[in-house]
């Protein structure tokens, strides 16, 4: 299976854009959304190193630059759909998703593992900390899947999407697991992932394929760990690296978030579990745990009312916090066709449903917090101050609109130890 996300950690009960630019992202003066596909062709193009990957200009297909919210603006509804791994195995996955994404304007995230571009037949390149070389707790992509998973990173990211990383290996248990890293540790497994996405080509031999057209070191600012664990001694890594934000708190509340040594503190979400008194994490493996353990093929009569629940599960996320506080809803999902598909129906029912509603932002991690970056400290305080569920009290007008009309008091005040996960 690729990359399995959070595990079992809340696999019972807590344990475990749309298309209008208002709202906080300006007009579309400027825009580089419609800049067409085909960027990333021609000679304006600069490869890197070996040509693995090349400089091509400013992303396409991005939306207007973010601006700090007006006075009583109401803010906008953000969801970032994530994923784990993003490898592609033939399963049509990475494609349905894609398309999807353009279909509705949507922006996403994904995780790439960095061992999912290099060849079975050079796995000793990998030394994984506190590992045999070469080892790894989850499988290496055949020669086939590294070229279409090549195809469809390239794609994405000229789709406008965020490439991060879900690092490499994916120990999530044993003596080697991540969870007991060093950040000495973690620099070298982030290297290595960096240098199999730079070093594509001298891996594997192949001079056919086209670049990737990124270059990789400015892409990368931030990532998910496996099974959300070993954060604390990440952190101060990825700090030191520029990094700008963290995927791996092992569970949050859907509220605003603030910053953990440094960087945007972005878990996945505690989001109520239709038919149940206790709510589940927000991405689909945990879904999985809760309706049918750890079995990836339950029996087919279950999947429509699972489908069905982990679909209303999304939404219910969505619905609460679009109607009240507005937190930003993290959504995560593995590539996999566990229990029939049916946690993949339910992402694409959940986006469907969530796409072209008015202030609503299907966006990457990138993209939130190029948004949050512009925000008066001020005005996110007051975000964070708001409980899930909990309407701002006289409507947003009243709410925001003294803070954001004062003076700022510096970028970096409110911003620290915002977060229910901050050191």
């Amino acid at each position: 299976m690729l990359g399995l996300g959070a595990g079992a950690a809340a696999a019972v009960g807590l344990a475990g854009c749309g298309t209008e630019l208002e709202n906080g992202f300006g007009s579309d003066k400027g825009s580089e959304k419609d800049s067409g596909k085909d960027k990333g062709k021609g000679s304006t193009d600069r490869p890197i190193g070996d040509g693995s990957t090349a400089y091509t200009g400013k992303q396409p297909r991005q939306p207007a630059k973010p601006e700090p919210l007006e006075p009583g603006q109401t803010p906008p509804q953000f969801v970032v759909f994530s994923w784990d791994g993003a490898g592609d195995v033939g399963n049509g996955l990475f494609e349905r998703f894609l398309n999807l994404s353009k279909e509705h304007d949507a922006h996403m995230t994904f995780f790439l593992t960095g061992l999912y571009l290099l060849p079975e037949s050079k796995k000793r390149k990998y030394l994984p900390p506190n590992n045999a070389p070469g080892a790894s707790d989850i499988g290496y992509l055949t020669d086939d899947h590294v070229k279409s998973t090549l195809k469809y990173i390239r794609q994405a990211w000229l789709d406008g999407h965020e490439i991060g990383t879900h690092f490499n290996g994916h120990f999530c248990g044993g003596t080697g697991t991540v969870a007991n890293w060093t950040p000495k540790q973690w620099r070298s497994e982030i290297d290595q992932a960096k240098s199999f996405v730079k070093e594509w080509r001298t891996n594997t031999g192949w001079t056919d394929l086209p670049a990737l057209p990124f270059d990789y070191e400015k892409e990368l600012i931030g990532g998910r760990t496996p099974c959300l664990l070993g954060q604390e001694n990440l952190l101060p890594t990825a700090r030191e690296l520029g990094w700008r934000y963290d995927a791996s708190s092992p569970g949050g509340r859907q509220q605003w978030p603030g910053k953990n040594q440094g960087l945007w503190d972005l878990p996945l979400q505690s989001i109520p579990f239709p038919g149940h008194t206790f709510e589940v994490l927000s991405m689909d493996y945990n879904i999985l745990a809760n309706q049918s353990l750890n079995s990836t093929k339950a029996p087919p009569a279950n999947y429509p009312g699972w489908r069905k629940q982990a679909t209303e599960a999304y939404i219910a996320g969505f619905k609460r916090a679009y109607e009240t506080n507005r937190a930003p809803l993290f959504i995560g999902n593995h590539f996999e066709d566990w229990n029939g598909g049916i946690y993949m129906d339910a992402v694409e029912g959940a986006l469907k449903h969530m796409a072209g509603k008015k202030d609503v932002r299907l966006v990457s991690f990138r993209q939130f917090v190029d948004w949050l970056d512009v925000q008066k400290p001020e005005v996110l305080e007051k975000l964070r101050a708001l409980d899930v569920g909990q309407e701002p009290v006289g409507g947003w007008n009243a709410y925001l609109g003294d803070v954001a009309a004062s003076p700022s008091k510096g970028a970096e005040q409110g911003a620290e130890g915002g977060s229910e996960n901050a050191a």
